[in-house]
């Protein structure tokens, strides 16, 4: 329920609310009800918005979720087989179309993954992450093994909130090879502690597109993700930096 009058969101049992001139209130319940609304009280349906759950239709689309997560997890087909095999089925079906298609695709997500895997691909091919390996070994050179592992992926965390998480493994996965090799240890905790650090992505609102979504929806602010996000990715942090070492080193 959104006051008119004040501009704010009020919460709460909707019961003990006393509507004003100019309230908004989001309603769900049958055609006829939202009918008897617009037509037997003082209220404005402003936007309605039918949502058919009855007909065995709406569920292949279900079932062809279920059969691309089963031929995925049993190893039958390659997800991005299964998964084509999936599309192939819904347009077959006619529950979606090729503009539907067009439409569901993120071009801007699309071309940053490309560029990431691009900028991996020149880091390596240049010398770029040698030099960058070469350069964090030797500001880490009198620290332990476990402690520059949690270094990187610390490293990794902050990168992560800054552009995408994606971004991070990718310009990151390289160089954790190159430091575990001038090191003379293990390559697998050096990768994981990327892929770890890569992952945690909450306490900036800009470090993953869900966040954005949700605080858009939510209507909650900056600090709300530090808050809350940031404590969470410092648990973590430190339970893999404990773990790691412990199982790999």
């Amino acid at each position: 329920m959104h006051s008119g009058s004040t501009g704010v969101e009020l919460k709460g049992d909707i019961a003990s609310k006393t509507l004003n001139p100019g309230d908004v209130v989001l309603v769900q319940g049958s055609v006829e009800a939202i009918e008897n609304l617009n037509t037997n009280s003082n209220m404005l349906v402003i936007e309605n918005e039918d949502l058919d759950l009855g007909t065995k239709r709406s569920f292949v689309p279900l079932y062809i979720m279920v059969a691309v997560a089963a031929l995925a997890a049993s190893n039958l087909l390659p997800i991005s087989i299964a998964a084509m095999l999936g599309l192939i089925g819904m347009l077959v079906f006619r529950l979606m179309n090729w503009s539907d298609v067009g439409n569901a695709m993120n071009i801007p997500i699309i071309m940053l993954i490309v560029a990431s895997l691009s900028l991996g691909n020149a880091l390596e091919i240049t010398g770029g992450s040698d030099y960058l390996a070469e350069f964090f070994v030797y500001m880490t050179g009198a620290m332990s093994v476990p402690f520059i592992l949690s270094t990187l992926m610390l490293l990794m965390a902050i990168l992560t909130n800054v552009v995408s998480n994606n971004a991070a493994a990718v310009i990151g996965t390289p160089i954790a090879i190159n430091i575990a090799q001038q090191l003379g240890a293990p390559i697998e905790p050096f990768v994981l502690a990327v892929l770890f650090g890569a992952n945690m992505s909450f306490f900036t609102p800009i470090g993953y597109k869900t966040n954005l979504l949700i605080m858009g929806a939510g209507g909650y602010k900056f600090n709300d993700f530090v808050k809350i996000g940031l404590p969470l990715a410092f648990i973590m942090w430190v339970a893999f930096s404990i773990i790691l070492p412990a199982l790999y080193l």
